[in-house]
């Protein structure tokens, strides 16, 4: 009998479930039914009818969208969100008869991205590998280093800690002229400009990580006479990572930001921010989104790498227990 009950409560759950699909289905069905005729036409017929269409779709899309997230955990809403509204902004863009050199549909970024494939990847070769990446490991370096000289010395922390909250507050928009022609041209200024901008961030989390060391914890290491390396290794530092993968994570983002911000004052002829800059000033504007998809699934992949390195080391911390 209870099993009996249990299944005639699953089935209107499970017939809503299936109308949310359909309907998530249909909208993006319809959306890209516009989108492609639309495509094969000089003209817009019938305007307002294909407006109130695309927004109902819209509406709908998302309310079934909603309904399939209360029941999956995983990326698939996510991914039907993305999607649904990539197809309502080409739609909404070719009912509108938006011109290409203001604003390109998502279909023509996807052709730009696909033709100048080979450019692109270049360009992220120089933005991301030889600036961002570099100027990330040698500011994580320098950073961890000054923290634990920081740490260990309160001199250093009266003295050093303030400038690095200062320091850490500069604009990115700020340092980057003045460091682009200072070292020069090439890659190395965009890659100091980047460590500049990491060091700080690490500095300040991983000195209070530090020093969040429960002291419980080091009155047992010294009742056991545990030297103070055996105290540093076995208490501080774990204590210390998750402040460091957060300062990690901050860092990420910090990192290709500046890299592409510096190459707005300066550079030999390659990087995203260049190309941002120079087909922007020629109105090639799908050739520009499509280099900031590039960027931004670069930043997220990064970002993505440092979370997954946090669990791996931090799975341990209370924030994973569920």
């Amino acid at each position: 009998m209870a099993s009996h009950a249990v299944m005639k409560e699953n089935r209107p759950a499970s017939s809503r479930t299936w109308v949310a699909w359909v309907v998530v289905l249909l909208a993006h069905a319809v959306l890209f039914w516009v989108s492609y005729s639309l495509s094969q036409q000089n003209g817009v017929p019938q305007k307002p009818l294909l407006l109130a269409l695309i927004w109902v779709c819209l509406v709908a899309g998302l309310a079934g969208v909603g309904f399939v997230a209360r029941l999956r955990k995983d990326f698939l809403p996510a991914a039907l969100l993305f999607t649904v509204t990539v197809l309502f902004v080409e739609a909404l863009l070719r009912v509108n008869q938006v011109p290409a050199g203001l604003i390109p549909t998502p279909g023509r970024v996807m052709v730009a991205l696909y033709n100048a494939r080979e450019v692109l990847m270049l360009d992220v070769f120089y933005t991301f590998v030889l600036e961002a990446l570099i100027g990330f490991v040698a500011g994580v370096v320098i950073g961890v280093l000054s923290s634990t000289l920081v740490a260990r010395f309160k001199f250093l922390e009266l003295g050093v800690l303030p400038y690095a909250s200062i320091f850490s507050s500069i604009p990115i928009v700020a340092l980057a002229p003045v460091m682009v022609k200072a070292i020069g041209l090439e890659w190395p200024s965009k890659a100091a400009v980047v460590a500049v901008t990491v060091i700080f961030p690490i500095i300040v989390n991983v000195v209070r990580g530090l020093q969040s060391a429960s002291p419980l914890h080091l009155d047992l290491m010294h009742s056991y006479a545990a030297s103070p390396m055996r105290v540093f290794f076995d208490v501080r530092v774990p204590t210390a990572l998750p402040y460091f993968f957060n300062a990690l994570k901050i860092s990420t983002t910090l990192s290709l930001i500046s890299a592409i911000v510096a190459e707005f004052f300066g550079t030999t002829g390659n990087g995203l921010g260049f190309r941002i800059q120079i087909e922007a000033g020629r109105f090639n504007f799908d050739i520009v989104w499509a280099a900031i998809v590039v960027a931004s699934v670069i930043g997220i992949l990064f970002f993505s790498l440092i979370g997954a390195l946090e669990k791996k080391f931090t799975g341990w911390h209370a924030s994973y227990r569920s």
